[in-house]
């Protein structure tokens, strides 16, 4: 059996959680250096990283009582992410720090019915532990000396 979106876990923080979606994207600016037009070797760009989780109402709500005792949703502190599925075959471990949760869709809610109400809640990496896949981390350790304790 293959890796599938079934059989992937995710984690924020301390909570538990079962996402219908869940996205996380890699900006990474590094780029061709050229002398007189021709490529010659390359130079190092801004990172960052962001994704989205959607979530069913149930699970929009455990998020929400966490939210309740901080009193907001701005008052969340960040969470670790930890995206992680494996089956006889494959496995795959994602981790990104200091996510920094923000509500995107509020709401979607279809009249017609026949699916559940989902939210969709965004993040924002803002730890210079980044993001490790399968362990690695995505920065080399020049990159975060003096910011990773």
């Amino acid at each position: 059996m293959r890796l599938s979106g079934k059989n992937m876990h995710f984690t924020l923080g301390d909570f538990k959680l079962k996402a219908n979606k869940v996205s996380l994207s890699i900006t990474d600016n590094s780029a061709v250096n050229k002398t007189g037009g021709v490529p010659d070797g390359y130079v190092d760009g801004d990172v960052e990283a962001s994704g989205e989780i959607e979530v069913t109402t149930q699970q929009f709500n455990i998020i929400s009582k966490a939210a309740q005792q901080f009193g907001a949703w701005r008052g969340l502190p960040a969470f670790d992410g930890l995206f992680y599925g494996k089956t006889d075959k494959d496995e795959l471990k994602v981790e990104a720090f200091g996510c920094r949760l923000k509500i995107s869709d509020l709401l979607d809610i279809d009249a017609n019915g026949g699916s559940a109400m989902v939210h969709k809640i965004g993040f924002d990496v803002t730890s210079p532990d980044f993001v490790h896949i399968n362990g690695t981390p995505y920065l080399r350790p020049d990159e975060t000396e003096g910011l990773v304790q």
